[in-house]
């Protein structure tokens, strides 16, 4: 917890506690699910390190940020919601992480859809992917 030993004490004073607090509450949420083992202790640690940042987030809508609502994901905020039971399910993330399903969106979804003419495009992307899947050996 390098980074914040070093980034929190230069803002304190300067903003409000809650601020001050969420960033360490969602470090120590992503530190957790990061781990090889993770116990029921740990889940349970999982689930503390979570409802202290969803408590402590709030403080950006009380005070009226626009810059949050531009550049904080709310889908996947509410997507840590469902990692303790994603776990229960698949087991341990190892450094999984949204990224990497995000590009593959882009690649198979956005692209497709911006060559697309946008009408009954459905077809029209599936029809793209599957060229673009057949000429990759050729590359």
């Amino acid at each position: 917890m390098g980074y914040p030993l070093v980034y929190l004490p230069a803002i304190k004073g300067h903003v409000a506690q809650d601020i001050v607090w969420t960033l360490p509450a969602f470090l120590e949420f992503c530190y957790i699910v990061q781990q090889n083992v993770i116990t029921d202790n740990t889940l349970s640690n999982l689930k503390n390190a979570l409802d202290h940042f969803h408590y402590h987030r709030k403080i950006f809508w009380e005070v009226g940020s626009s810059d949050y609502k531009r550049y904080i994901s709310l889908p996947r905020q509410h997507s840590l919601v469902h990692y303790e039971a994603l776990i229960h399910l698949f087991g341990v993330l190892n450094g999984l992480c949204t990224s990497i399903t995000e590009s593959k969106h882009i690649t198979v979804v956005k692209k497709p859809w911006w060559l697309s003419s946008k009408y009954r495009a459905l077809g029209q992307i599936l029809q793209t992917n599957q060229v673009s899947h057949n000429w990759l050996p050729l590359l």
